[in-house]
């Protein structure tokens, strides 16, 4: 109960109808559905490799996620909508590849369904991120800082072998739009940048110099 009244001062749930919070959540899948076609699509040859450089990686996911949990009604809705935007993206995602082009990626589908069980508790947190205080604060820096480290390492993202130099600073480029996107709608005011920033920094060196992500995610991820 304490907990609760601590966690209310930071964010107050919004009210919602029923019918609301079925069109808030029915909106997630659809986003899911139509996201999962399209990071499929992009990986058929002849395609701008940057879509699918972009659609492998946690960045964008993140990015969407983040933003479909903080402008949800309240932090049970925001798990819901996360779950039903992961789940529906990626069964999209993986049906067609199984049925459609005959190959079944055990490792990623595994990978991805972890991701999906633990998105409902990161998005519960996420949405505090809309809140005030200082704990609103480090909830806003913690997906400015998985961008900002998955952003840097592109830097090590193709090995001399491969042919595809030029996309590193048009990848750094969307990491940082999306970087700057969550910047301005996560805080629920414009100074509380002047504390997110300097957390998201401090972290990210922290992050990298310790290979985090790595070390997580053990290569599963485009990136590492």
């Amino acid at each position: 109960m304490e907990l609760s009244n601590k966690l209310i001062q930071v964010r107050i749930p919004r009210e919602a109808t029923t019918k609301q919070q079925v069109l808030s959540v029915v909106a997630a899948m659809t986003i899911g559905v139509i996201l999962g076609l399209a990071a499929k699509l992009v990986d058929t040859p002849g395609v701008n490799p940057i879509f699918t450089s972009v659609g492998d990686r946690l960045g964008i996911w993140i990015f969407v996620a983040s933003l479909l949990s903080v402008f949800s009604y309240s932090p049970q809705l925001a798990a819901i909508r996360i779950f039903a935007f992961f789940g529906s993206m990626l069964t999209v995602y993986y049906v067609y590849t199984t049925f459609v082009l005959h190959f079944f990626p055990g490792k990623a589908i595994l990978f991805w369904g972890i991701v999906a069980v633990v998105s409902p508790v990161c998005a519960y947190i996420m949405w505090y991120a809309h809140g005030n205080g200082w704990l609103a604060n480090i909830i806003s820096a913690l997906p400015v800082t998985v961008l900002l480290v998955e952003g840097f390492q592109l830097r090590n993202a193709y090995l001399p072998i491969h042919h595809h130099y030029y996309l590193i600073p048009w990848l750094m480029g969307i990491y940082l739009l999306m970087i700057v996107v969550l910047l301005l709608l996560l805080p629920n005011n414009r100074r509380k940048l002047l504390s997110i920033v300097p957390i998201a920094i401090i972290l990210s060196i922290i992050m990298v110099y310790f290979n985090v992500l790595g070390r997580i995610f053990g290569g599963m991820n485009g990136v590492l």
